[in-house]
């Protein structure tokens, strides 16, 4: 599971939030017995004005979080608590949290910059005890490319005589490339930002759009075909090709020929697949079996979707699917967990 854009925003925060010297919590999930709305490594963020970024489950622990956290604002020591939600509504099981100081500094800033810019994967190190109450030197720490920081100067995990270690890695924050940019486009744009991947529009030089067009979009760039970089189409990527031009796409395509990205996804209907398949052919006979086997097109799962906006949530689950290695199904048909 890529969580990576949900640790970015709280990095970043808490950054903004250590530049206005403002007191920062960070609440993290470190271990579960039963089950949970959501799993260990889930984080969320406090500041000492009741300011919360993130959650770490539906809605249910985040006041107990908030009121057990009005210590660590106080004494600037990290602590354990519990949340046990079996007997409160029924569906959660017992969550082990740690509560700690969060205090990020330019050396932080810097590692996290050329992380992110870079594409890098990163991981976070957790050091715990299981039993509720405050420690002395437990929390956290940053590794990026072998430099370790932790995120609060009186942090000794690493010193603790047997604690409890939670690991987590981070991989690139997972991103959609849309080859198009026509009104379904941006609809895709919306919605893939809101699961919080970063979206680059791919349009061609006679097309008059800016990146204004495409709301929630990182990018947008404009290169001539033959000047597409698949490079940066990485096993955190999806790909969806879906100009609404037969030749733009065949174009497309062809650039993408030896791309190997996590979804590659060909708007439109069978009939018209058919056609760019044929002519991307003529252009590319060597073309491999395993580009093609990669193609979903038409893209999307079958939801009985007709505008653009249900159209792009068609895309994204097929996208989801194949990323979790699911076959779409209704939840009511699946036995034990239904997520995860």
């Amino acid at each position: 599971m890529n969580m990576t854009h949900e640790i970015k925003t709280l990095l970043y925060t808490a950054v903004n939030w250590n530049q206005a010297g403002i007191k920062t919590v960070l609440a993290t999930v470190v271990d579960l017995e039963g089950s949970s709305y959501r799993k260990p490594g889930v984080r969320m963020l406090l500041n000492e004005h009741g300011e919360a970024v993130g959650a770490v489950s539906g809605g249910c622990v985040e006041k107990d979080i908030l009121h057990q956290a009005q210590s660590v604002f106080r004494s600037g020591k990290a602590k354990m608590m519990t949340y046990d939600g079996r007997y409160r509504i029924g569906c959660e099981g017992l969550l082990y949290i740690l509560l700690e100081p969060m205090v990020l500094s330019e050396k932080h800033l810097k590692a996290m910059n050329g992380s992110f810019r870079d594409r890098r994967s990163f991981k976070a190190e957790t050091f715990y005890f299981p039993e509720p109450g405050e420690y002395e030197g437990i929390g956290s720490r940053l590794i990026f490319e072998g430099e370790t920081i932790p995120i609060y100067p009186a942090f000794q995990g690493d010193k603790l005589e047997d604690p409890s270690l939670f690991t987590q890695s981070y991989p690139p924050v997972f991103q959609l490339y849309i080859f198009g940019a026509e009104h379904d486009a941006v609809k895709l744009c919306q919605a893939a930002h809101q699961l919080g991947w970063e979206v680059t529009i791919v349009a061609s030089p006679d097309e008059d759009k800016s990146k204004d067009f495409f709301p929630g979009a990182s990018r947008l760039i404009i290169p001539s075909f033959d000047k597409i970089d698949t490079s940066v189409l990485d096993k955190q990527t999806a790909v969806v090709v879906m100009s609404h031009s037969l030749h733009k796409d065949v174009q497309y395509m062809i650039a993408l020929k030896d791309a190997k990205p996590a979804y590659l996804g060909l708007l439109g209907p069978a009939h018209r697949r058919e056609r760019i398949l044929s002519e991307f052919l003529n252009y590319c006979p060597d073309a491999s079996v395993e580009f093609l086997d990669q193609i979903h097109g038409p893209a999307g799962i079958n939801l009985g979707a007709e505008s653009a906006a249900e159209i792009a949530v068609s895309i994204l689950a097929e996208i989801l699917s194949k990323l979790r290695g699911q076959k779409p199904m209704s939840l009511r048909e699946k036995t034990g967990t239904i997520h995860g």
